[in-house]
């Protein structure tokens, strides 16, 4: 995680139209059937109030007690496809100057008040809306009231030049990170380029081009605000623990007097009309070919989407799919799967495959296999469990999302932005349970069958004779008259003025008394066999959840076969002696059930969810893939070239290819944790099937295993049901010690040469502490929060705020159960490569030599501390908590003896910690980047270089 508080954020991709996925209700009044699987879900009542102030600013209001927190959702009915040809990205870099500050919050303050009251914020944008969100104690309600009224009525006089120009650096940071400089990662901007006609709305990514974000200015930002941030186009939603009388009283008094904005019209559907196939051919910095297939269909709840959707689920989701069937489980391809994203204007049917080069495989072999699918689709037909899966995952997914405040507001947020009705879970079941088999062959042949698309092909550089066709379509240059907002600036909305209604807006509203914090009541008990139990009861949603962790995992792989535990988790993936893999993910999906096997660091685990009324027959399903393994030599095989293919497709990954040079730097090439989970593409080689089946033998046993379990179920109740886990049995093992560390006399360059990058991907690492939860390691964590675990942290204000090198910064400590270290970096404009390193370094040593700063303190304190009412609310925050527990043998009160510390704590103490662990004079710096490039750069460092290569694997 970057930071501790999630950064601001751009959502690039659609949102999508199967809202069932995240439809909420509050768990008090929800009734849900707990009847036979027949019986997909009874209707549902969710508890709110809608209402409108006189300046159209709509209100929903839901209230759930269950937790001590609320949470605070603003959805401007506005994204990417409100924007101006010439001037994309724009919705995009308009959120981010939400939060530079308004007339009564300085500049950064958002970030800091929320985090100094103990929540977390974000803000993301797509296509079609923009939305603020926060999550914050209770009692903390009010000042997000504030702030959000400020930044919608008071924003444009705190808009300078300098956070204009500082903002606009970030963003282009953020395309460059997230886009320019990531295999595939301008594949969906290829594709709306030939998808949609010139000028289309969705013709562009929400990010934008850079060339465009070049040419916009202070001006047009204040006519985009005007034209779309008044009340009339926002839907204000708060979840959570409220009093419905007082809130409204808040609203009133802070967004009542905010006027209007320009009237707004709706967008009308538009969906894309293609004459001819589109061949358009990528090339790009990546391993393995891609082939996209996307085909125009209906926008946001047109009457076909949910028929499109069955169909795309039954083509290309999961292992039950003609998708896996022909591609996948045949070595095909590496990955494949067919989906349905939708906007509110259009909806657009994708069919990709990632091919794998051990099957010979031609891109134009691929797009012949998937036309002879869709051609025969037809004549293969569909069973009835296919619709039963489907309408499985409805009733499932909707009680899953009961479990979060913020997962029902942000979906009433949503529904009523673009459909006026923020409770549609009922008409949502309704119309997924409604599809028929007819319905699914009917939209088959009227939007994919023999319709024209656009076909996408990424291949390596300079190979674009890979492509599935020569390219037919090439984008137009991009040349247009620079279009101007025609709304002129409201000069009441942009000056300071005193609010009529009688109060100082300057003045940051009290927080109230601060809620009562309590630790989830649990339970212990151990089987027979001494597997450990610990659980939380609660019935807050007819769930149960629960993860089986074996201690060992990569730790136990030998070294020449690094790998091994995750291949053995695979192949428990698989088929079993009473089931095929299909028919097992048949059996689990009519459930409503997932159970998947990983190897996740030191943990070998198996996760389990299941709808309580579900719990036997998924735990019948456990019993069998737990212990009935099938081990076919046609399952290894086809995993272990999708491995390699995986490892090797790293291979062109900035961000991969870091964490790899940072755990060989780290813990040495003798050291099993000096390779990445899944080993490298030669000790997956050395992996034999006996190999996989000693490992299970060896490992797979429950002496030192552990499940914790938070779901709607007693401790008595549940241990009957896992009798079958008492007989399991198994000799306890050894978990193997370390070899020598590597030791470092002085700063150090490690570089990975990535041709053709675009930034630098900069790592700065030591050993240091691992995980205690009340000593030198917590103390250290409470140390750095100011430097580099926080956006308003020095490191991150430095050289995203100030500086302008990169989308974020970050310094931070990571403690495991036995080993530790600390690391500090960013992803760097490649122009800025040593100037950022050089700053990363200063920041550094002036903390050290200076210390933390009283305020700095106070702000530490107050996060770490008020954050508590937000630690315990959905069953994974509770898993989390016993999982902690478990795993560091921690008393039940370290928490409060956490909070203690945390209170208790002064400047000398942290100024000591500093002292102590922040020696730069021992980081070893990693950078992924393009040598050619940053030769110069690194002769200015004046560091000894050393390159560093994975070819091979």
């Amino acid at each position: 995680m970057l930071f501790r508080f999630i950064l601001v954020g751009l959502c690039i991709f659609v949102v999508s139209a199967c809202q069932y996925a995240n439809n909420t209700t509050d768990s008090a009044l929800v009734a849900v059937s707990k009847a036979s699987s027949d019986s997909v879900a009874q209707p549902v009542h969710i508890n709110y109030e809608k209402y409108k102030l006189a300046n159209g600013l709509t209100v929903i209001l839901h209230q759930d007690k269950s937790d001590p927190l609320v949470h605070v959702d603003m959805t401007y009915h506005v994204g990417s496809a409100r924007e101006l040809p010439g001037k994309t990205g724009f919705a995009h870099f308009f959120e981010h100057m939400m939060f530079q500050g308004s007339e009564n919050v300085a500049d950064e303050q958002h970030f800091k008040i929320v985090t100094d009251a103990g929540g977390t914020l974000n803000g993301t944008t797509n296509r079609d809306r923009t939305n603020y969100f926060q999550t914050v104690p209770a009692n903390q309600l009010e000042k997000v009231l504030w702030l959000e009224a400020d930044r919608m009525g008071f924003l444009l006089p705190a808009v300078t030049q300098e956070k204009f120009e500082i903002q606009r650096e970030t963003v282009k940071n953020e395309r460059a990170e997230r886009v320019d400089n990531q295999p595939y990662g301008r594949r969906h901007e290829k594709i709306a380029e030939a998808l949609y006609p010139e000028g289309h709305p969705y013709g562009w990514l929400t990010i934008g081009y850079v060339e465009d974000l070049d040419r916009v200015n202070v001006n047009d930002l204040k006519a985009f605000f005007q034209r779309w941030y008044g009340p009339n186009n926002a839907v204000l939603t708060i979840g959570g623990d409220i009093d419905i009388a007082q809130t409204k009283a808040w609203i009133s008094r802070y967004f009542s007097e905010i006027p209007a904005g320009p009237d707004i019209p709706a967008q009308a559907p538009g969906i894309a009309q293609l004459s001819d196939n589109r061949f358009v051919t990528l090339e790009d910095n990546i391993h393995l070919p891609l082939l996209q297939i996307v085909l125009p269909t209906v926008h946001a709840r047109h009457e076909d989407e949910a028929a499109l959707d069955v169909l795309s689920n039954i083509l290309g989701s999961g292992k039950t799919s003609l998708f896996y069937e022909s591609l996948v489980k045949t070595g095909k391809a590496v990955q494949a799967g067919v989906s349905h994203p939708c906007s509110e204007l259009a909806c657009e049917f994708n069919l990709m495959a990632l091919i794998s080069p051990e099957s010979g495989e031609s891109l134009a072999g691929m797009y012949d296999t998937i036309q002879t699918m869709l051609d025969t689709f037809e004549s293969r037909p569909f069973d009835d469990d296919a619709l039963l899966r489907v309408k499985a995952s409805i009733k499932a997914s909707t009680i899953y999302g009961l479990q979060s405040v913020s997962g029902k507001v942000s979906t009433m947020a949503y529904n009523e932005t673009f459909f006026g009705n923020p409770n549609l879970i009922n008409e949502d079941i309704a119309r997924y349970n409604n599809v028929t088999k007819e319905d699914v062959y009917r939209v088959f042949r009227k939007y994919i069958k023999g319709q024209k698309a656009v076909v996408l092909s990424v291949v390596p550089h300079g190979q674009s004779a890979l492509a599935a066709a020569p390219q037919t379509f090439q984008s137009a240059p991009r040349e247009f008259a620079i279009q101007q907002e025609t709304t002129s600036i409201d000069v009441a909305r942009q000056t300071s003025r005193t609010s009529s209604a009688g109060f100082d807006r300057s003045v940051v509203p009290e927080a109230g008394p601060a809620p009562s914090v309590t630790v989830p009541e649990y339970w212990r008990d151990r089987l027979d066999n001494g597997m450990q139990i610990i659980g939380v009861t609660s019935d807050e949603t007819p769930t149960v959840s629960f993860t089986l962790d074996m201690e060992g995992g990569m730790l136990l792989d030998p070294m020449e076969k690094a790998g091994l535990s995750q291949m053995t988790a695979m192949m428990m993936n698989e088929t079993t002696q009473g089931y095929s893999n299909e028919a097992m993910s048949n059996e689990l999906a009519k459930l409503g059930s997932s159970i998947s096997f990983t190897s996740n660091g030191r943990y070998t685990q198996v996760f389990v969810s299941s709808l309580t009324e579900n719990l036997d027959a998924t735990l019948a399903l456990l019993k069998e893939k737990l212990f009935r393994p099938a081990f076919l030599e046609s399952d290894f095989d086809r995993l272990k070239k999708q491995v390699i293919d995986g490892i090797n497709s790293q291979a062109k990954n900035p961000s991969a290819l870091a964490e790899r040079a940072t755990s060989l730097v780290l813990w040495g090439k003798q050291n099993r944790i000096s390779l990445s989970q899944t080993g490298t593409a030669e000790t997956i080689q050395n992996i034999t099937l006996d190999d996989v089946k000693r490992f299970y033998a060896n490992y797979y046993v429950p002496a030192k295993s552990t499940l914790v379990m938070v779901g709607d179920i007693s401790q008595a109740a549940l241990i009957d049901r896992l009798a079958f886990l008492s007989d399991w049995q198994g000799s306890d093992y050894t978990i193997p010690g370390y070899a020598s560390f590597p030791e470092y006399q002085s700063n150090q360059i490690y570089l990975v040469d990535v041709p053709g990058a675009t930034q630098s991907t900069v790592r700065m690492v030591s050993r240091s502490l691992p995980y205690d939860a009340t000593g030198d390691y917590f103390h250290a964590q409470l140390m750095n929060f100011p430097l580099g675990d926080d956006f308003n942290s020095r490191i991150n204000q430095n050289l995203r705020e100030d500086k302008g090198y990169t989308y974020g910064a970050y310094s931070s400590f990571n403690g495991g159960k036995s080993l530790g270290w600390f690391e500090a970096g960013a992803e760097l404009k490649q122009q800025y490569t040593e100037a950022g390193i050089v700053e990363l370094m200063k920041e550094i040593n002036q903390y050290k030599q200076q210390g933390i700063t009283e305020a700095e303190l106070a702000f530490m304190q107050n996060a770490f501390t008020l954050s508590e009412a937000l630690e315990y609310e959905t069953p994974m925050d509770k898993a989390a908590f016993l999982r902690r527990l478990v795993a560091y043998d921690l008393p039940s009160d370290y928490k409060q003896t956490q909070k203690s510390i945390i209170r208790g704590i002064a400047k000398p103490e942290l100024d000591k910690v500093a002292s102590r662990l922040l020696n730069t004079q021992d980081l070893q710096i990693i950078i992924v980047g393009d040598k050619q490039a940053l030769q110069p750069q690194l002769e200015a460092l004046a560091m000894p270089v050393y390159d560093i290569s994975f070819a091979g694997g």
